[in-house]
């Protein structure tokens, strides 16, 4: 039996102790996890520092500060989200108990990424631990040190039967992904999504999927363009380029192109210096091979802003390309680097009509001081999120689904839609075993008469407040007595049924 299996298998028998699922548990898990983030502070701002030179600040910010604010919040709401949820009934099911009862899937996969490699791994934990699951945790082996500080550390603080981490390449995760889940979470390219989707299809597993793709960003020429693009220039640069969610690339009319490469050329400089390779601020490339198709990105157009590259530290500057095509190398794949493609277009329609020809992205974002013209993007076009007048905030707000549709992923996860995405939301309906005579109208032999009452119960809704339900159980209960029949010496109600 292989490492891998092995872990699965331990999850597997921790999670059927039932140990996982009391609300106690999830809460305890949780501050604990809470707990590891500020006693390990140091240790993950290290690991993180070796693999993507981000600082200490940057990593606190970007990294752990969301996952902190994610978890407060599932502790704070997490009783009310594990409880039953009333659902409207209708006429049939009046007098029931009906609801929808949250419970956990079983063993989750959580396939993590490199780019930010505790926000995008642990940010899923923390749903399936509040959803009263098992996780087997496999951070992106990219990240070595990070890999390592997770698979030393967190199991001091978590149940590591539970919640065992595991780490390796390629084969290990491939090895993972042969063992029965019941819920994938992989969050990276489009191309390994589609592995781990036919992975799981062979075991009927549902899965989420967090990928990527070319985020568009729209830039009006009526808006400020000066706060635009500053906003554009720290979406696209942090952590050097490699977010998911970072504009791909900027649309605008030829008439304000000078205007916006001077005003991203201003706010380099605002943010990074006049030499971001000595900026603590300023990222690096996550390995060499990265680096040189990034580069080879540049290679057909022209670079208006930035340029510079040091292979031997991954290290390529804040780069704009101008004179871009819509075959350039560039707009060919999701660039995951610093370099931001400009292409010009005559106005928002041809924006829209361009932004539609390629696969729906993860990301939108649409910079205008008119409503109309957002409304228009966002009534016009698809994308997993949309953001306007900014950029990547929307990942922060927990009130937000954060996920891809099309190419882009599939299911989303933060706050609530986590808790939800990694529960079997479960229908439960209760009744009682009396009142059979009013079941008649679905019993054999079938009538005419029983198919018009069962019509009107099964397609006449009335919202109805309590008084009303009350009201209308005492006429049901009146009628229903007036209407009995003698049939072979028996009475039976001929109508009504399920309340």
């Amino acid at each position: 039996m292989s490492r891998e299996q092995k872990a699965v298998e331990r999850a597997r028998k921790a999670f059927l102790t039932g140990r996982s699922k009391p609300l106690e548990h999830r809460i305890r898990q949780l501050k604990n996890l809470q707990r590891f983030l500020l006693e390990r502070e140091k240790e993950i701002a290290e690991a993180i520092k070796k693999d993507l030179n981000k600082s200490e600040a940057g990593t606190q910010l970007y990294e752990t500060l969301g996952l902190e604010g994610e978890i407060i919040l599932a502790v704070k709401k997490l009783a009310e989200w594990v409880a039953p949820r009333p659902v409207e009934k209708n006429l049939l099911t009046i007098s029931d108990t009906v609801y929808i009862q949250p419970e956990p899937l079983g063993v989750v996969l959580i396939i993590g990424a490199w780019n930010y490699p505790w926000a995008v791994t642990i940010q899923p934990l923390i749903g399936a631990i509040a959803a009263g699951n098992a996780a087997v945790v496999k951070p992106s082996e990219v990240c070595v040190h990070t890999a390592k500080v997770m698979e030393d550390l967190l199991p001091a603080y978590i149940d590591k039967e539970l919640y065992p981490v595991v780490t390796g390449g390629v084969s290990e995760t491939q090895e993972l992904l042969r063992q029965r889940f019941d819920h994938v979470f992989y969050t990276g390219n489009s191309m390994v999504g589609k592995l781990v989707m036919e992975a799981a299809a062979k075991h009927l597993t549902p899965i989420t999927l967090e990928l990527g793709g070319k985020s568009p960003c729209y830039i009006d020429k009526n808006c400020d363009i000066p706060i635009a693009c500053r906003r554009v220039t720290w979406g696209k640069y942090s952590n050097c380029g490699q977010t998911c969610i970072a504009p791909d690339y900027i649309l605008c009319e030829p008439s304000i192109q000078g205007r916006v490469l001077e005003e991203i050329k201003k706010s380099i400089k605002a943010f990074y210096t006049e030499d971001p390779k000595t900026c603590p601020d300023y990222g690096r490339i996550i390995n060499q091979r990265h680096f040189k198709r990034i580069m080879a990105m540049t290679e057909d157009s022209t670079i208006a802003i930035g340029g510079d590259s040091d292979e031997s530290t991954c290290y390529i500057a804040p780069t704009v390309l101008k004179d871009v095509q819509v075959n350039s190398k560039v707009m060919q794949e999701e660039i995951f680097g610093p370099l931001l493609p400009i292409l010009t277009v005559s106005g928002v329609d041809e924006a829209i009509d361009f932004i539609n020809k390629g696969e729906k992205p993860l990301a939108l974002y649409i910079f205008s001081p008119d409503d109309k013209v957002i409304k228009k993007v966002i009534a016009e076009t698809s994308s997993g999120g949309v953001l306007a007048n900014d950029c990547l905030v929307h990942y922060s707000v927990s009130a937000l689904p954060f996920g891809g549709v099309g190419n882009s992923g599939m299911g989303s996860y933060h706050g609530k839609f986590s808790f939800d995405n990694l529960s079997h939301l479960r229908g439960c309906l209760i009744k009682q075993l009396k009142m059979e005579g009013v079941n008649d109208m679905r019993y054999p032999p079938h009538t005419a008469k029983k198919l018009f009452w069962a019509r009107f119960f099964i397609l006449k809704n009335p919202d109805l407040g309590f008084i009303g339900r009350m009201t209308l159980l005492t006429i049901i209960a009146v009628v229903a007595a007036m209407v009995l029949q003698v049939r072979g010496g028996r009475k039976v109600c001929v109508w009504g049924g399920g309340w």
